[in-house]
């Protein structure tokens, strides 16, 4: 029997003269090394992915269902008459244009004369305004229920029929604040 010994020598004296001993290309050593700088830092960089990956993963669902719910209690929360359809969006962007033109061409009115009718609907309005957010919690509630709807409807009617008659006042107010003038 061959024990080991006997083997590895009969390896190299198979070898003999099959070795490379010539030196290698110049700059070889430096290549060399700046590859495994390369692995060994792009090893380094791997690991501190494969540390970061997991966290990050986490956070971003974190992030996702924070949304998603966030987005679903937002929608709750803000139902109101546009969220019924889009012909009641459509109403509804007319409603608040109109009063939002209105109420501009009330404060443009705005005078000593004129101060305690203004501030008269003001109220009316503020207490219509939280009317209507009542309205959109009974919506929610409800489920789309129409008598819900007409009286969210009829809220900015009431909201307008004020605001016009409250103009229609202050006209007469500076017509007959005039004549007054006019005639002393």
């Amino acid at each position: 029997m061959m024990n080991k010994q006997d083997n590895i020598e009969t390896l190299f004296e198979d070898l003999k003269g099959k070795f490379d001993v010539l030196e290698p290309n110049k700059g070889h050593g430096a290549r060399f090394l700046e590859k495994l700088d390369a692995k060994s830092s792009g090893k380094k960089e791997n690991k501190l992915s494969t540390f970061w990956k997991p966290l990050l993963a986490v956070a971003a669902s974190v992030v996702i269902a924070i949304s998603v719910f966030g987005g679903i209690n937002q929608t709750e929360d803000t139902l109101d008459l546009a969220s019924v359809s889009p012909e009641f969006s459509e109403a509804q962007d007319f409603f608040t244009t109109t009063i939002s033109e209105e109420l501009k061409k009330l404060n443009a009115e705005r005078s000593p004369l004129t101060e305690n009718i203004i501030y008269e609907a003001e109220r009316q309005l503020k207490t219509l305004e939280e009317d209507y957010e009542d309205l959109k919690n009974d919506l929610k509630e409800s489920g789309n229920d129409k008598r819900v709807i007409y009286a969210m409807i009829s809220n900015f009617q009431s909201r307008i029929d004020i605001l016009n008659d409250i103009l229609d006042k202050i006209e007469d107010l500076k017509d007959t604040n005039y004549d007054t003038e006019n005639t002393l």
